[in-house]
């Protein structure tokens, strides 16, 4: 829109310090104030005077840096009267309070209503506690385990892991997990699983309860045996607590689903490895057989 008065003056116009010619020389440094001076977008900008002769851009002198380059060598009597350099690029300095807007922001992550900015310049989803998926494996061949190694570190303290259980035909697969401790997954623990199991069940004649327990394990017992066919799968939620934390002993909690030749079963199970030890990683196998295709195994990492 039009101005009353004066029209503002934009851009931040500099006279460069005075050059002395050196004969037979052709490049010069350009300085501002004793300091090398390369704020500028490109030679346009540029005001150069050569014995009292305005020189053309590009044709008569370049810049490059902090260099101007003359078209030709200078001699002993050649004199540089000015140098000035117009609208260059400017240093907004600090913007005052409620001035910058969102848009302005360079943050990673996703903006939306569901996300908020944190101190370290990501967005992340609202409310404490929100998980962030770490890695998926998705099976489209039939292999006898699944692992997904490195997926603990310090970055959370608590984790859940989802798996997907799609068995094999021709047998009876009880879902079992190990805990890597080394990086790599070159080592897995077989030995100090401690966990209880909370077992409901029931088909159309009956249903109970039971419970199972194991000490001193190779391994982690997760819910009864899945049977085969008919387009079955069994799920596990698993949660996770401090495995990369080599303070404490680490604990986990499993809410499970899957159906037996003879029932439903739903499951309650926790436990803990009876060692203070660091864990880096988890690996899901079956006693018998393997996986099918569409089985999976994803990590998340719990916020704080």
């Amino acid at each position: 829109m039009p101005y009353v008065g004066k029209s503002p003056s934009l851009g931040n116009f500099v006279k460069l310090d005075a050059i002395t010619v050196v004969n037979g020389q052709a490049a010069y440094t350009m300085q501002n104030g004793g300091v090398n001076f390369t704020s500028y977008d490109n030679v346009n900008q540029f005001l150069v005077s050569l014995n009292g002769i305005l020189q053309s851009p590009t044709d008569s002198f370049t810049v490059s840096g902090s260099t101007l380059t003359f078209a030709s060598n200078l001699s002993t009597g050649d004199v540089i009267d000015f140098v000035m350099v117009l609208g260059n690029t400017l240093d907004v300095g600090t913007p005052s309070d409620n001035t910058v807007s969102l848009a302005k922001l360079t943050a990673t992550g996703t903006k939306d209503a569901t996300t908020f900015l944190r101190g370290d310049n990501t967005f992340a989803e609202a409310g404490g506690g929100a998980m962030e998926l770490i890695s998926t494996v998705n099976v489209t061949s039939t292999p006898t385990s699944i692992e997904i190694q490195d997926c603990f570190s310090s970055s959370y303290e608590n984790y859940r892991v989802i798996i997907k259980v799609v068995p094999v035909s021709g047998g009876q697969n009880t879902p079992y997990i190990q805990f890597a401790n080394a990086s790599g997954g070159s080592s897995y623990r077989t030995s100090n699983y401690n966990f209880g199991m909370l077992r409901g069940y029931y088909n159309s004649a009956t249903a109970g309860t039971e419970s199972l327990s194991g000490w001193n394990q190779s391994n982690f017992r997760m819910i009864e045996g899945q049977r085969t066919g008919n387009n079955e799968f069994q799920m596990l939620d698993i949660k996770i607590f401090s495995p990369n934390d080599s303070s404490f002993k680490t604990n986990y909690m499993i809410d499970g689903f899957s159906r037996d030749p003879n029932y439903l079963n739903v499951s309650l199970t926790m436990g803990q490895v009876d060692v203070v030890e660091a864990h880096t990683g988890i690996k899901t196998f079956v006693d018998s057989g393997t996986f099918a295709s569409g089985s999976s195994m994803s990590v998340y990492g719990i916020n704080k």
